[in-house]
């Protein structure tokens, strides 16, 4: 291993260095590139989505029930859910507050509620809860995906060993899911050696200039043979404290919603979006889902057909309303219908420039309707307001596109390297930051690029710097 700094390593590697940013346009474009693919078929004997949604929704009942309570119950914009707020709430739920703290932190994982600067929200998958089985199952994958989170590691560990053990997870989880019933703790921790030692072989690094000289001998850390097996006790206790698989004396078994989520993570696709039908009729959010799928063009028609069913007044209303919402993907696609609105829009988008979430949409629309090209136009926008858009985007395309696209949507920010662009977007304090880290880390084939983001993750999610 070198002697550099953890974040002089991060800076250095050439693998952590992001392309030449792509113009903001392109990645607004993200979400809705490939939609037109089929999706593969899941495995024989996957149950049917009504049936995974609701194992999701009892592993999450909880979570749910402290987020209405927290979010909605208590009033729109509450306050923080400090203390005092989580006794009223073991109270009024008739929870421990254990179970309130554990469904709380899970709440958030999950994408049920939102925290913007001192109050709290429903996100949007809170509200499309009980009607929407697709908005269910991408909450629990972002709770599965965050299962470290969930279940805190042992202490006494380096933090370097957690999240080695954490990378090799996937491996551990390919093999139960191939196996397709139970399969011994022995077998698995033979795998997650030879993972560990695979990366500790791809992470080999020469020291490069003039060494120091050496130390004073300090005590040899403990080896793989004593820390590895109570760390696979560590992570299998904490995927089947999120519903993944279930334990057994010295074995695990994948759920149902287990094996459905690797085979979701080993195919890289997400739950399709619900095709169009009837958009004219719908109302501005129910008519841009149904446009989700397709490609700008036929978009466009649509958009121009809703609108002219309805007065320009209330159909820009109707679609600044719906950008205030919580659906990312839905914020992006309201803005690309003002376009089409043009000028009988300006005022709205104007005013909805004041709004922090909206703020650099609406700049972005306002420059390319006096003229900027589209792909200049993010010159408007400041450093925070660019970095602020790259996260809400990515959280579009978290729980609308393909893990693929996640990816590549890395090549859009305007930072130069992988450490810089965590430092910012940990500064900007976008409320879906923890999520969308999460999913990246979770989506990127590169390990050391997402172990960076992993911990910037977990750092985020405990208040660290």
């Amino acid at each position: 291993m070198t002697s550099r700094k953890p974040d002089e390593q991060l800076a250095r590697n050439s693998r952590l260095r992001l392309v030449r940013p792509r113009p903001l346009t392109t990645a607004r474009r993200a979400v809705t590139d490939g939609r037109n693919r089929p999706a593969p078929r899941p495995p024989e004997g996957t149950p049917p989505t009504a049936e995974l949604a609701r194992q999701a929704r009892e592993v999450l009942a909880d979570a749910v029930r402290i987020a209405r309570w927290a979010a909605v119950d208590r009033g729109s914009g509450a306050g923080p859910f400090g203390a005092s707020a989580q006794e009223r709430a073991a109270a009024a739920l008739e929870l421990t507050p254990d179970q309130v703290r554990a469904g709380w932190d899970r709440a958030r994982l999950a994408g049920l509620v939102e925290l913007h600067g001192g109050t709290v929200r429903p996100g949007w998958r809170l509200q499309a809860w009980d009607r929407d089985d697709s908005a269910v199952q991408r909450g629990w994958v972002a709770l599965f995906d965050a299962w470290s989170l969930v279940h805190p590691a042992p202490e006494d560990v380096e933090a370097s060993t957690v999240a080695e053990v954490v990378e090799a997870v996937p491996q551990v989880l390919s093999l139960l899911q191939l196996s397709a019933g139970p399969v011994l703790v022995p077998a698995l921790l033979d795998l997650l050696r030879q993972r560990v030692a695979e990366l500790h072989e791809e992470r080999c690094e020469v020291p490069y200039g003039p060494q120091p000289a050496p130390t004073e001998p300090t005590a040899p850390e403990p080896p793989d043979e004593i820390l590895l097996p109570p760390l696979l006790d560590w992570a299998l206790e904490g995927l089947a404290a999120v519903g993944a698989l279930t334990l057994g004396k010295g074995q695990a078994t994948l759920t149902p919603l287990g094996n459905w989520a690797v085979w979701v993570k080993l195919e890289q696709i997400c739950v399709a979006a619900q095709s169009p039908a009837g958009n004219i009729e719908q109302s501005a959010q129910h008519m841009l889902r149904g446009c989700a799928r397709l490609t700008p063009g036929p978009a466009r028609a649509e958009y121009r057909a809703w609108l002219a069913a309805r007065t320009v007044g209330s159909a820009v209303t109707e679609l600044l309303t719906v950008a205030r919402g919580e659906d990312a993907l839905l914020r992006g696609l309201a803005f690309e219908a003002l376009r089409v609105v043009g000028a009988p829009a300006e005022a709205g988008v104007r005013a909805a420039a004041d709004e922090p979430s909206l703020r650099p949409y609406a700049l972005l629309w306002l420059a390319e309707y006096e003229g900027a090209d589209p792909d200049d136009a993010a010159d408007v926008l400041t450093r925070e307001e660019s970095t602020w858009l790259w996260v809400d985007t990515a959280a579009a395309v978290a729980d609308h596109g393909e893990s693929d696209l996640l990816v590549r949507h890395l090549d859009s920010a305007v930072q130069g390297n992988v450490p810089a662009l965590l430092d910012e977007v940990r500064a900007v304090g976008h409320p879906r930051t923890v999520q969308v880290l999460v999913a990246l880390a979770a989506a990127h084939p590169d390990p050391a690029l997402a172990k960076a983001v992993r911990r910037a993750a977990f750092q985020v999610h405990t208040g660290g710097s």
